[in-house]
């Protein structure tokens, strides 16, 4: 089995390159859930074959695409430094003027941190416009954004900075390397990322990747990812031990909450968003 590591957008563009081709050179492509559906509306992607992919019947029913299987998933939360920050409760603690200056942003994440300003400032996933000002308001806290998610976490770890939106399986692995952090569920909602595999419609080998999606799905390698990765299970058979599950899992009223994008609206409009972000924002 050959593996390409290479970008998402790389991932995408092969795809866009290949389409028109009888035979592609991916057999299964791992995307984001807003990536994996823009590629779906080109009609690049095979329906997945529920005979050959029995795991999927344990995949949880909120979570299930005609054109893809969910892997792993996680969601955008509020880390902190416990020793610098309390009392937080939501995407408006990034607000507060006593941290001004402590404010950490991930520049990979505009899309979602646009959005959770849109939520506290009256929009919603289907409707970013209220986060221009919101955001705008946000640069009078002199946040410092962050190009990787790596430079992030080190300015976490020296005390740079004290507070940040992020991935929660982020945090969980950042905690494991030493970092001092805790978090919160946003009281807003948190805003779910789920990581999709999906089989081409020209793919070389359709019967091998459906076993690898099978794989995928299986119980004990969601645990693994779990562990290592602090991604929560899409799978309803793969139970994790509680320490686990209480440092990357959301409850049931967590999930209730959840944000989940608009992809339409997102893939619409994710070009103004980063004209916004790139020239105003980080301006």
């Amino acid at each position: 089995m050959l593996q390409d590591l290479g970008s998402q957008d790389a991932r995408k563009t092969k795809l866009i390159a290949e389409r028109v081709s009888r035979h592609g050179s991916m057999d299964v492509v791992h995307l984001g859930d807003a990536d994996m559906y823009q590629m779906a509306q080109l009609g690049v992607f095979e329906e997945v074959d529920l005979k050959a992919v029995p795991n999927a019947a344990t995949i949880i029913p909120k979570l299930r695409k005609p054109y893809s299987i969910p892997h792993i998933f996680s969601a955008q939360i509020i880390l902190y430094n416990p020793d610098k920050v309390s009392g937080v409760t939501g995407f408006a603690d990034l607000w507060d003027p006593k941290y001004k200056g402590r404010v950490a942003i991930p520049d990979l994440n505009y899309a979602v941190v646009t959005f959770g300003a849109a939520l506290i400032a009256g929009g919603s996933m289907s409707n970013w416009e209220p986060a221009k000002q919101k955001l705008l308001d946000l640069k009078k806290n002199d946040p410092k954004i962050y190009p990787s998610h790596e430079q992030l976490a080190a300015a976490l770890k020296t005390g740079e900075v004290w507070i940040a939106p992020m991935w929660l399986a982020r945090g969980y692995m950042w905690q494991k390397a030493g970092i001092n952090l805790a978090h919160v569920v946003p009281k807003e909602g948190a805003i779910p990322i789920v990581f999709e595999a999906a089989v081409p419609k020209n793919a070389p080998d359709k019967a091998n990747a459906w076993a690898y999606l099978n794989a995928m799905l299986d119980a004990k390698a969601q645990q693994g990812f779990a562990d290592r990765m602090g991604y929560v299970p899409t799978v309803s058979d793969a139970t994790l031990p509680a320490a686990v599950g209480a440092q990357i899992g959301f409850s049931p009223a967590d999930q209730a909450k959840f944000n989940t994008p608009d992809f339409a609206y997102q893939a619409k409009q994710l070009p103004a968003i980063l004209d916004f972000w790139n020239k105003e924002f980080k301006a």
